[in-house]
């Protein structure tokens, strides 16, 4: 009997198709392709709904199902076999039927600071007053609002690529960008970045720097294949945060920020986190530091912390944002069908 052939699936861009390569190459670091009785592995890269919408800012499009919900239904078909996620863009609610196989060793969790080419700023205290700042996060503009005021955020859409080419456009209006380092380093442009933006300036967002594998949940040789693949300290910080984040019931474009700090031979976890108003007037903040020996002990320190922020002002502060949001579509809608009605 042949051995079977594995296909990967992944968003289409040079970032993903990066990320599934390094999936592919752990998975044949543990069966080489030569050896006979290998699997095999292919990938097969494709275009979701977040992709394909440039035009509007994340804050209005919805929640992370935008970068997964094309992949997963080839998934559930079993056209592809593993989809690689970024694991901050996975909802922390999986469709029926899917679950979360691996998660990798993660790199640097860290937002950086990326300035325009040829500018000597080394930092944002460095930036001019009146500065544009671009970054399609809510939660990095919610939190650096508040300990930089004279700056000014701006959206700014597309792949890193894409970004990196608005910011240095000599016409462009950005003076410098907001960018998760993981992404950077990956790429290959780690030397454009400027500085590292650490907590308490900056909180990163759940899962930042981590890759995931998703699968079939009846999938049993996927499973056994991604348990070779799953770091546990990444994997134990990751739904420690992401469990946080499900109770808060935060999207990617709330201002949902988290640390997390694990010690595993001595089974401790420090996890912070916080949620900040649009505006960066309010700020929410919280830590945990308990003893932990198990994955549902983490995942139960994060539902804990997030109970926490909810009861000592986080709540408001999301139903706030979730009123924002759900005017500014209301508007958005109306005018894109004034638009249709000027067409016609």
């Amino acid at each position: 009997m042949a051995p079977r052939t594995f296909t990967l699936a992944s968003r289409a861009s040079q970032l993903a198709q990066i990320q599934t390569n390094i999936v592919v190459a752990e998975l044949e670091a543990r069966f080489p392709p030569a050896a006979e009785a290998s699997p095999r592995f292919a990938t097969s890269f494709m275009s979701t709904a977040g992709d394909r919408n440039q035009s509007q800012a994340l804050y209005l499009l919805g929640g992370k199902a935008l970068w997964t919900k094309d992949l997963e239904v080839a998934l559930k078909e079993g056209s592809v076999d593993m989809l690689v996620h970024s694991l901050k863009d996975v909802p922390t609610v999986l469709p029926d039927g899917c679950v979360i196989g691996a998660i990798l060793e993660r790199e640097d969790p860290v937002d950086s600071l990326v300035v325009k080419a040829g500018k000597e700023w080394k930092s944002l205290e460095d930036l001019p007053a009146g500065s544009v700042v671009g970054t399609s996060s809510v939660r990095r503009v919610a939190q650096l609002r508040r300990n930089f005021p004279e700056l000014k955020f701006l959206d700014v859409r597309g792949n890193l690529n894409t970004r990196m080419a608005k910011l240095d456009a000599p016409d462009g209006p950005y003076a410098a960008l907001i960018l998760a380092k993981s992404g950077m380093v990956r790429l290959g442009m780690g030397d454009r970045l400027t500085a590292d933006i650490q907590p308490p300036t900056l909180f990163h967002a759940v899962s930042q720097g981590a890759l995931a594998v998703e699968i079939r949940s009846d999938d049993a040789e996927a499973l056994e294949l991604c348990k070779m693949l799953t770091h546990r300290q990444t994997e134990w910080s990751c739904l420690a945060e992401r469990a946080c984040l499900r109770v808060l019931e935060g999207g990617c474009s709330v201002p949902v920020g988290v640390s997390t700090k694990l010690d595993l031979k001595g089974g401790e976890l420090e996890l912070t986190g916080c949620v900040t108003s649009l505006d960066g007037g309010l700020h929410v903040q919280h830590t945990l530091k308990e003893k932990v020996g198990s994955v549902g002990d983490a995942e139960a320190v994060g539902a804990r912390l997030a109970t926490i922020l909810i009861e000592t002002g986080a709540g408001a502060i999301l139903a706030d944002i979730n009123k924002d949001r759900a005017q500014r579509v209301v508007e958005a809608e109306a005018a894109e069908t004034g638009k249709e009605t000027a067409v016609q």
